[in-house]
C-alpha cells in the first residue's frame, strides 16, 4: 500500500492564487503514481503542475522515480515544475506575475 505524501507547505498559496485569477484547480498530490500536485484549468488548457518546497536543499527538490517517469512518457503539455505562486502563475501564462 502507497505511503501518503507530504503536502508542500507552499501548495495552499499556489492553490489560491490560481483561484483567484479564474483557475479550477483539482488537488492530485495524493494520488500516486508520479502523478502532478496540481491539475489546473485555464483560458481552455489543461496544466499539470509538479510543486516543489523552495525552503528545501535542491538535493531533496529531486523528481521522485515515479515523478521523472510519468514527467518522462507523458504525451500532453510539459508538466512544469513550480516553487511559489509566481511560477505557477507564471506556468498558466500569466507574465509577469505579482
Amino acid at each position: 500500500m502507497r505511503r501518503a505524501g507530504r503536502t508542500d507547505h507552499n501548495q495552499a498559496a499556489i492553490v489560491q492564487a490560481l483561484r483567484a485569477v479564474g483557475a479550477s484547480v483539482a488537488i492530485t498530490s495524493g494520488a500516486g503514481g508520479g502523478l502532478p500536485d496540481l491539475l489546473c484549468g485555464f483560458m481552455g488548457e489543461t496544466y499539470m503542475l509538479e510543486l516543489k518546497n523552495p525552503d528545501v536543499p535542491k538535493r531533496d527538490k529531486q523528481l521522485t522515480p515515479a515523478e521523472a517517469y510519468f514527467v518522462a512518457h507523458w504525451r500532453g503539455r510539459p508538466v512544469v515544475i513550480v516553487e511559489s505562486v509566481e511560477d505557477a502563475l507564471r506556468a498558466i501564462g500569466i507574465v509577469g506575475a505579482r
